[in-house]
């Protein structure tokens, strides 16, 4: 198993989302690229964190 923190920073809002755009590591391929949450769970927040725990 293995853990990867990805973080996020506000891109633009959508009609009932707030849309993000990953900011990978330097030198790294992004791992989801774009991360759509929902308006009333993003409030506000202008970056998001991530945490990917892969399993089996």
């Amino acid at each position: 198993m293995s853990k990867k923190v990805v973080m996020f920073e506000y891109e633009k809002e959508t009609k009932n989302s707030v849309r993000y755009k990953e900011v990978p590591d330097e030198g790294t391929a992004p791992v989801v690229g774009t991360l759509y949450v929902q308006k009333w769970f993003a409030g506000d927040s202008k970056s998001i964190e991530l945490t990917i725990d892969k399993k089996g």
